[in-house]
């Protein structure tokens, strides 16, 4: 049994798609005339999905070397649609609440402003949109057969 990490193809296909799309992030969002923010890099939400591309590379890679009909597969792939589900649903709205959270506060911080009260900003930009899911989907497919294949696997 090989236990070096580093030939672990899935892993490296996985890790490899969340590299590429946190890197496009920001190029993205500066060719959409959003301006380029290095902060993107770090960050969740943008175009594309960094957490889409790393499931469907990783499922992508186990389908490839397992094969469709693994355990392996079926498990990737059911957790692929739980983390696409979130990234599109939950977390979006998670996103809305934000904007309102913060637009009281905003409202709450010019009402008391000799006040104790100290406006806080909560992160809104959480989900993704479907373009930036189906944008994860491409590049998730694209990494994970490229690496799997280049490892000859």
């Amino acid at each position: 049994m090989e236990n070096n990490i580093l030939l672990n193809t899935p892993l490296i296909s996985a890790f490899l798609a969340w590299l590429v799309a946190q890197f496009l992030k920001p190029f993205i969002a500066k060719a959409m005339g959003q301006g380029f923010n290095a902060h993107m890099f770090l960050t969740t939400g943008g175009m594309p999905s960094s957490h889409t591309a790393t499931v469907v590379a990783l499922t992508t890679s186990i389908g490839c070397l397992m094969g469709m009909a693994s355990v392996e597969f079926a498990i990737c792939v059911i957790f692929s649609i739980i983390v696409i589900h979130d990234s599109m649903n939950i977390r979006a709205e998670a996103g809305k609440q934000a904007d309102v959270i913060n637009e009281w506060s905003r409202i709450l911080s010019e009402m008391h402003k000799d006040g104790p009260f100290k406006q806080e900003h909560l992160k809104t930009m959480l989900g993704h949109s479907f373009s930036q899911v189906f944008a994860g989907i491409i590049l998730g497919l694209i990494v994970g057969f490229t690496t799997t294949a280049l490892a000859g696997a």
